[in-house]
């Protein structure tokens, strides 16, 4: 059983005060809103070229056969001599889905936070970000053998609900349930595809433990109609063992490791970066984007230099 000073550990387990804060980060971070548009990832609204009459005016261009004879330029044709049409462009909505994974894995921290802390505040950070758009936000809190949806909606009591979700299951990490996880996670991402649709920004945080081939081809049909965006937790002990011996545990298992065994330690940190490399080229195929995040070093900084090397 916890005790009450774990439970305020704001390292160890989320509290709606916390997550609360990182509002004003999402309101002075740039995370990509500008001239890529649509390409752009937490840009809120985005761009579509049309043809249309009442919408803001983009450019003038030759005209082509099947153009609307109204949108004709009528100044630059005189100019030219040759007919223009006007380009235009309007505003579409891009609600977003954002999927945190608060299952057991998740509950590991070494140093600084937990991986589950970490989820929650990229979870607030990106929902009060597109809040600043006005676009619906909805999302999933997994904890492995249940979930809690939360329906898109503009509202900003939704985002509260959201982070209360988080919450909930973020306190009730270590409560330790025997499940499939495989199966499970399988079926969470094949619901996942019926409820969002197209023209979504999905955003999947997770340390993407045990991710089988069923959920890579979840997340390829998802990408299709959606951009999507996944950030990856991870613990620093998990990409490079320390210098000492330790003992780790599930609460079922117990396994002694040897951190001065440079061959298991070099053995154990080429694997982390092996999976990595391979996880990320699968998802390139699909153009699908993925990001790393630790558990140590400061979400902001992190996220500063992630979405600066992206907008590139």
């Amino acid at each position: 059983m916890k005790s009450k000073k774990e439970d305020n550990h704001p390292n160890v387990f989320l509290t709606l005060e916390h997550l609360l804060k990182f509002e004003l980060f999402a309101s002075v971070l740039n995370l990509g809103t500008g001239k890529k548009k649509s390409n752009s990832i937490l840009s809120g609204r985005y761009a579509s070229r049309l043809r249309g009459r009442g919408l803001d005016f983009e450019e003038s261009r030759p005209y082509v056969l099947g153009d609307d004879i109204r949108n004709i330029d009528w100044s630059v044709t005189a100019k030219t001599g040759k007919t223009h049409t006007k380009v235009f462009t309007e505003e579409k909505e891009k609600p977003a889905f954002i999927f945190v994974d608060q299952s057991t894995s998740m509950g590991f921290g070494s140093q600084e936070k937990t991986k589950a802390v970490v989820a929650g505040e990229l979870a607030s950070i990106i929902a009060h970000k597109i809040k600043k758009g006005g676009d619906r936000i909805g999302g999933m809190v997994y904890t492995g053998d249940q979930y809690d949806l939360i329906t898109p909606k503009r509202d900003p009591r939704n985002i509260i609900y959201f982070l209360q979700k988080i919450i909930e299951a973020n306190q009730d990490i270590y409560n330790v349930k025997d499940f499939n996880f495989e199966a499970s996670l399988t079926d969470i991402f094949a619901k996942i595809n019926n409820i969002v649709t197209h023209d979504f920004l999905v955003f999947i945080i997770s340390d993407f433990h045990r991710y089988n081939d069923s959920v890579l081809q979840y997340l390829s049909q998802l990408a299709l109609h959606n951009d999507l965006v996944l950030m990856q937790v991870y613990d620093e002990l998990e990409a490079d063992v320390p210098n000492e011996k330790m003992i780790i545990t599930d609460h079922t298992y117990q396994v002694n490791l040897n951190g001065d065994n440079k061959k298991l330690k070099e053995k154990l940190s080429q694997s982390f970066k092996t999976n990595y490399k391979n996880f990320k080229a699968e998802l390139e195929k699909y153009n699908i984007n993925l990001f790393q995040v630790n558990t140590s070093s400061p979400i902001e900084e992190q996220l500063i230099e992630v979405f600066s090397n992206y907008n590139k």
